[in-house]
């Protein structure tokens, strides 16, 4: 294959404008957030460089610099690269490990001199990149084991390098390229089970103390189980095409937890958990006997998703008291309303809501809040920064700030969805899922709604490291964008 000239007189007139107008909004109102997150009364110059107002002008200005770097490279280096880029990120990812820097208990951070680098935030456009490169390759295809386990392996190597360096958050990000893997065929069973995971755990863990009438069983626990038998009865009719079986199976399995409730509420008292588990058992088993009886893998897959919940939600309590950290608990705790540590773990998120709420509909006024500018909000300038848009800003402005989010979003699906090769479209929706991630999570973190987990707000948050990262990744997508003219023959 030859590759013809570009016909366009030149990358800038290709270049998506639009999204680079909305990264320059964004910018633009991320600085005027930081000033009012740093500022301090009497503070009279927000440019100098010993204010962080003033050093947020340095990272911005060195970002749009780093921005044309990358407009104006060829576009088929980042395809030619990508798996030596990945390479070294991972490296530097590992290395990071030993680093003897700790800052918070994470050793995430490069120490050289007054400058800190997470690299964890780079390694982010190199993952996207190498994902790209690899399902753009012809002839992959994602339900091959093979393709499938490469895949995987490539999200989850930078992400557990990460979680070794006790940076849980932004190791969680990773979980984004998900949404990618979803775009390009992965089957919806995928991001079904991940949901339902998340219920079990929710649900048991919020509802384990309470009990169910006059008996010494756990509600939480009485309806995960409830729930894994419907699930596992409903798709055997979805995906065995065998609603009759599935119907048969479901009654027996309610028609038995009936009979047992009435038993153990009007005659002996015991905990209904065991018969729940038991007739889990009993339908895993039956699942995998139809598996090896008809021949259909389906049955093979909804078995082994019925002792995946099982395992999955037994070990739950053991992992959220035994594994996570003391901190890590008490914040899923503060969250799931088991506990109430206002001075503690939900200060952060109480100081936060206090702010935002206090903004009312137009806000307080630039620099006029008073829960940041007392500094009653840690970390408000970098992961708790949406409070001071809240504040300083009001409804209207946290609205404004969520719909330009909003339309980068949309505007980097029609990209994506515009790419003629495949690489192009599943690195744009790798860029896109992580933008969405970061600013779903911390928005959510910061009204309550999400466990705190201390990722930043795109183009928002304080800091060198996140604004680099997330301009790597969106403009090496605009120049992969520019180059789609070409002509492959």
């Amino acid at each position: 294959m030859a590759m013809q000239p570009d016909r366009q007189q030149s990358v800038l007139r290709s270049i998506d404008w639009w999204t680079i107008v909305i990264y320059v909004a964004l910018l633009t109102f991320g600085w005027f957030s930081v000033c009012g997150a740093s500022y301090t009364y009497g503070d009279t110059d927000l440019f100098s460089l010993s204010a962080r107002s003033g050093m947020q002008i340095v990272w911005i200005g060195t970002s749009l610099l780093l921005g044309l770097v990358l407009l104006l490279l060829d576009d088929r280096l980042y395809d030619t690269f990508a798996y030596i880029l990945f390479a070294l990120l991972v490296l530097l990812l590992f290395a990071t490990i030993f680093n003897p820097h700790s800052i918070k208990g994470s050793r995430s951070w490069l120490v050289m001199g007054p400058l800190r680098l997470q690299p964890a935030e780079f390694a982010k456009f190199a993952t996207a990149l190498a994902l790209a490169k690899f399902m753009g390759t012809y002839g992959y295809d994602i339900h091959r084991m093979k393709d499938l386990i490469i895949t995987l392996a490539i999200i989850f190597v930078p992400m557990l390098c990460i979680v070794m360096q006790r940076e849980t958050g932004s190791a969680l990000v990773y979980l984004a390229f998900f949404l990618m893997l979803y775009r390009e065929g992965m089957t919806g069973s995928v991001l079904f089970s991940g949901v339902v995971m998340v219920a079990y755990f929710v649900i048991g863990i919020r509802f384990a103390e309470p009990t169910l009438f006059n008996t010494p069983t756990s509600i939480g626990y009485f309806i995960v189980m409830l729930l894994i038998q419907i699930f596992s009865s409903t798709m055997m009719g979805v995906y065995c095409n065998n609603w009759r079986e599935a119907f048969y199976c479901l009654g027996i399995c309610l028609g038995l937890t009936l009979v047992f409730l009435l038993f153990a509420v009007f005659v002996i008292p015991f905990d209904l958990f065991w018969v729940q588990l038991t007739m889990c058992i009993i339908l895993v088993v039956y699942l995998l006997w139809r598996a090896f009886s008809s021949r259909l893998r389906n049955y093979l897959w909804i078995g082994l998703f019925a002792a995946g919940s099982v395992v999955f939600f037994n070990s739950a309590d053991y992992a959220l008291n035994h594994v996570l950290e003391a901190h890590q608990r008490t914040r899923i705790n503060v969250l799931l309303g088991l506990e109430e540590d206002l001075k503690g773990a939900g200060y952060n998120v109480h100081q936060s809501e206090i702010a935002i709420g206090s903004g009312g509909l137009e806000g307080k006024g630039f620099l006029n809040g008073t829960q940041t500018k007392l500094k009653y909000v840690p970390e408000q300038d970098t992961d708790f920064i949406f409070c001071t848009v809240g504040e300083e800003e009001g409804f209207l402005g946290a609205a404004g700030v969520l719909l330009l989010f909003l339309l980068l979003i949309l505007r980097l699906i029609q990209l994506a969805e515009r790419q003629p090769k495949a690489f192009g479209r599943i690195y744009g929706y790798c860029v896109l899922s992580v933008f969405l991630f970061h600013v779903f999570i911390n928005v959510g973190m910061v009204l309550g709604l999400t466990p705190v987990i201390g990722i930043p707000l795109p183009f928002f948050s304080y800091g060198g490291s996140s604004l680099w990262g997330f301009t790597l990744l969106l403009f090496i997508f605009l120049r992969i964008d520019a180059g789609r003219h070409r002509i492959i023959t």
